[in-house]
């Protein structure tokens, strides 16, 4: 038997069940949320088996009467049936650690009658984070420490000296537990192309009948091209080739799908000209440069891409953590119109307090690299509790007041 890798959510998860019925954990498929979620279960409905799911459409509640508790439900959207029986066990006996509800499509959890509100506690499972592949996860998230103003933690240089090609590896090799751990690196490409043609296939089928799986492929190839970008909904749909309301749609099922993400535009009364659009990212580095069929060396020869997918990087380690935070942060972007100021990635805590982050594909920063977080500094004083220059570098040293730069290792190191 493989030994289980600890994941960020573990502590979470049984901190939960011990005071609520019922948790649902969702994230992309193949991340491995059965795989944690059957760890705190003693019994399990899997409904990816036919003959089970036949059993639960005909009489759910049954189905789920008399298991020992707690009873895991995986992949509830192919017998949504199966949420209305337990919001009714709930209702009735609301002791905690009943039930847990594992699935990969995010499906109507938004839909105002969606039966798990106030019943189903949500946790986000992403993939893994380069701290869980290391068997290194911090007692306190990096987020929750930088929201005390703390930056020794980002001024400690890593252990492991890597440098660009070692990062350029890194994203290649994907956070999605098989490639991750098991496969050798010659396998990971067929196994991702695998787990492309499955989304289009199979997955796609599921939420959407009547899609065109060739298109849907292609408009997501577009959105990898554009991972980390600021694109408008016309430029995409262009490079996809698709007109506005088939793209509009291939989006929202990809976001359902929950293999694309979107952070928002951040917004201040304070700031002038600021754009609102979403900074759009494929939520798996390794994912993105298979549909774009990129390896090592087409990656390192072409350096838009490599600093979009270094984002990209950063972006899913960040995104991974929020679930396990008790400080509660927002991840932002933000751009002026003129392009005059731009900072990757703002993070922002209650109180308007904010740390801001950019990314940056080189090995010796300089202070030039840090003028928008000085910006950022000057126009917020008190509330600007800090900024990250993340580079490629082997140092971690300070850059300005409050502003550090620090290799991208640190923020898993």
């Amino acid at each position: 038997m493989e030994q289980y890798v600890p994941r960020l959510v573990d502590k979470l998860l049984a901190r939960r069940i011990q005071h609520h019925p019922a948790l649902l954990i969702t994230g992309p498929r193949a991340s491995g949320k059965t795989t944690t979620a059957a760890r705190f279960a003693h019994s399990v409905i899997s409904l990816d088996q036919p003959a089970l799911a036949s059993a639960v459409r005909g009489d759910a509640d049954a189905a789920i009467r008399g298991l020992e508790e707690p009873i895991l439900i995986d992949e509830w959207h192919i017998v949504p049936e199966i949420l209305g029986a337990v919001k009714r066990s709930v209702d009735k006996d609301p002791h905690p650690g009943r039930f847990i509800v594992t699935g990969s499509v995010r499906g109507d959890i938004d839909s105002v009658t969606w039966p798990g509100t106030g019943r189903l506690l949500r946790v986000n499972m992403f993939g893994l984070t380069m701290g869980e592949i290391g068997r290194h996860i911090s007692p306190v998230p990096l987020l929750d420490r930088l929201a005390t103003g703390e930056l020794e933690s980002l001024l400690t240089s890593p252990r492991q000296v890597l440098d660009l090609r070692d990062y350029a590896e890194i994203c290649l090799r994907s956070g999605f537990p098989d490639p991750a751990l098991r496969l050798p690196s010659e396998e990971r490409g067929p196994w991702l192309e695998s787990y492309i043609d499955h989304l289009f296939t199979r997955d796609l089928e599921e939420l959407a009948r009547r899609r065109n799986p060739e298109l849907a492929q292609r408009f997501f190839e577009a959105y990898a091209l554009n991972t980390a970008g600021v694109v408008d909904q016309r430029t995409l749909h262009a490079s996809a080739g698709v007109a506005k309301a088939t793209g509009e749609a291939y989006e929202k099922l990809l976001r359902n799908l929950l293999v694309v993400d979107a952070i928002p535009a951040w917004w201040s009364n304070r700031l002038k000209r600021l754009i609102r659009s979403p900074k759009r990212y494929v939520v798996d580095s390794a994912l993105a440069l298979v549909a774009l069929r990129m390896d090592i060396r087409g990656l390192m020869s072409d350096g838009n891409m490599l600093g979009r997918i270094l984002d990209t990087l950063v972006m899913a380690q960040l995104r991974s953590t929020i679930s396990c935070c008790t400080s509660a942060p927002r991840l932002f972007h933000l751009r002026q119109e003129d392009g005059r100021h731009e900072i990757d990635i703002v993070v922002e805590y209650g109180g308007g307090r904010i740390f801001g982050i950019e990314i940056k594909a080189t090995s010796a920063p300089k202070q030039e690299d840090g003028r928008h977080l000085v910006w950022l500094r000057e126009e917020f004083g008190d509330r600007f509790l800090g900024g990250a220059v993340l580079h490629t570098g082997p140092r971690a040293f300070l850059l300005e007041e409050k502003i550090v730069a620090a290799p991208i290792s640190s923020i898993w190191s």
